[in-house]
């Protein structure tokens, strides 16, 4: 049964830092584009960062380049998104997704075949 699990949100200052997760179950990294995706209340779903099949090559969106970084670990079967310097427009709830394609597909969240449940991200003081 193909799975992903996210975990590692929660409430920090501005200024802080989160590492998200997502566990996979079912999946081969290898074989799949991964990326975040973030939606606050009222607003569109939003691409933050998605790395490539290979691990290649990584996009982020403009709004979160040089503050957040996404990675993956084969041996764990997981995704992460290192977040930095957050901002209480960081506020959302954050998405794991995948998609059977060889590139990043930031801007297209329709297209992710599968997804999490999502984990909150609250920036506040």
């Amino acid at each position: 049964q193909l799975q992903l699990v996210e975990s590692g949100g929660g409430l920090v200052q501005p200024g802080g830092s989160l590492r998200l997760s997502c566990a996979t179950s079912g999946f081969t990294l290898d074989y799949y584009a991964w990326a975040w995706f973030r939606q606050a209340p009222g607003k569109d779903r939003e691409g933050v960062a998605c790395i490539t099949p290979s691990g290649g090559s990584t996009n982020y969106a403009d709004s979160v380049k040089g503050r957040f970084s996404i990675s993956r670990d084969n041996a764990k079967n997981t995704v992460y998104l290192q977040m930095n310097s957050l901002k209480p427009e960081d506020t959302a709830v954050y998405y794991c997704a995948a998609v059977g394609e060889t590139i990043c597909l930031l801007k297209r969240w329709r297209a992710y075949d599968y997804w999490g449940q999502g984990t909150q991200v609250t920036v506040s003081s």
